[in-house]
């Protein structure tokens, strides 16, 4: 389609998708734009056929980054699920350790007081025989 030229004094006709170009100096071109589809509709058949092999390949190309991507996606997610799983396991793991150490702290506090008595019977009986030595020698010298 060739532009049409209009002296910069007059006003060209209203195009809804025209494109106005002013040049310096006085003239202003009006060029009617055309779509893609429109432009590929009026082209030959091999500015067609390279039109489809381009957006085929554009399209193929995107389709393969996008299946490339939700591999990606796949896998971090399967991470981030093995990742909670570890989690959780060592939560598990730890929430017993804590329950054998209270049960050790509880056996180190019963095994002290235990400790404890038997150092109140030790003395009992170290008194007892002293006292009882004492009473043998009482009783020997009674018996004399």
């Amino acid at each position: 389609m060739r532009p049409l030229i209009f002296p910069r004094g007059e006003t060209p006709p209203s195009f809804p998708s025209a494109l106005l170009v002013f040049w310096p100096g006085r003239l202003a071109i009006a060029v009617r734009r055309r779509s893609l589809v429109a432009v590929m509709a009026t082209g030959t058949p091999d500015s067609q056929a390279r039109f489809g092999q381009s957006v085929k390949g554009l399209l193929t190309e995107k389709v393969t980054t996008c299946g490339t991507d939700v591999i990606a996606l796949t896998k971090q997610v399967l991470k981030g699920s093995r990742s909670s799983e570890l989690l959780g396991q060592a939560a598990r793991n730890m929430v017993l350790q804590e329950d054998a150490i209270l049960h050790s702290e509880d056996s180190l506090r019963k095994m002290a007081i235990i400790t404890t008595h038997l150092q109140y019977q030790q003395e009992a009986i170290q008194k007892n025989v002293e006292q009882s030595s004492d009473l043998q020698d009482q009783l020997n010298h009674l018996l004399k």
